[in-house]
């Protein structure tokens, strides 16, 4: 530790099924750590309990938020050791971990991120759909009114996006994801890591007829959605070679601006260029 005499916020992952996935150096830090900060204390135990570690638990999630986490600056700023570790994955994604993070870069404490497993990855490189850029949104409201609306706000960002859903909303938001982003293809994750580890991948349409099948679906869902369809835009030759004079006029010179607009829209520069001089005789 530095000779600030305040202590440090461990960020630890842990595993997100499969306990082989807990890192040696994540191990070493809980083994060191005064106290252990935890979603569910109940299922940290059992993580504690599995590799034989006997630590201090304390509850911190979305309803304790506020006076744990005065408890544990206050420990922090006594100089204590804090790990902080979600359900599964990387604290900080999907819970109240960002906001200790926060209060502790704010109050000059030092923060010190432990990776591990996170589901939102995990899910991704194993889709088959484009691995970047994605876009995270984690868990989308839980009425159906609100849940729509983010999806139409999320409807025209250009990337890849991922989802996480409960199982027993998971047809109700497909349904939605069908109806506000069309058909786009999908891959639907859950169990990762663990035995029955599933990857279905197809259309929307398809994934919710895969799911209606199940009268008791099981498993925590990552949803993984391919980017919106780019339409091609298609310009007159006229409108083309405006774009060029565009260009010219802000400076760039003739032989660059033919490029670029011959590049960008994917029309034979000798083409432009022939029109161009055409015109200007």
């Amino acid at each position: 530790m530095s000779e600030n005499t305040k202590g440090v916020l461990y960020l630890v992952g842990t595993p997100i099924g499969n306990l082989g996935d807990m890192s040696p150096r994540g191990l070493q830090v809980l083994k060191d750590a005064d106290l252990v900060a935890a979603e569910d204390t109940r299922h940290t135990l059992e993580l504690l309990n599995h590799f034989d570690l006997k630590k201090k638990l304390v509850r911190y999630d979305e309803h304790t938020k506020d006076a744990q986490g005065d408890l544990l600056m206050a420990e922090l700023q006594a100089g204590k050791q804090v790990a902080l570790v979600s359900d599964a994955g990387l604290p900080g994604i999907a819970d109240p971990g960002a906001d200790l993070a926060e209060r502790c870069i704010a109050e000059n404490i030092q923060v010190i991120p432990i990776p591990g497993a996170n589901a939102a990855l995990t899910a991704l490189i194993a889709s088959g759909l484009p691995t970047q850029p994605f876009f995270f949104g984690g868990f989308l409201p839980k009425s159906a009114k609100n849940r729509k609306e983010q999806l139409q706000a999320w409807n025209s960002v250009p990337a890849t996006l991922i989802l996480y859903e409960a199982p027993h909303r998971i047809k109700e938001v497909l349904k939605d994801v069908l109806q506000v982003l069309g058909d786009r293809k999908i891959c639907l994750a859950r169990e990762l890591t663990k035995i029955h580890e599933e990857f279905w991948r197809g259309m929307t349409s398809g994934a919710l007829e895969h799911l209606q099948a199940e009268e008791n679906i099981r498993g925590e869902f990552v949803i993984i959605l391919a980017p919106p369809e780019q339409k091609e835009e298609h310009y007159t030759l006229d409108e083309l070679l405006q774009k060029v004079q565009d260009l010219i006029q802000d400076g760039v010179p003739k032989k660059e601006a033919l490029a670029e607009i011959a590049q960008k829209y994917k029309v034979p520069k000798r083409d432009l260029y022939n029109e161009l001089i055409k015109r200007e005789k």
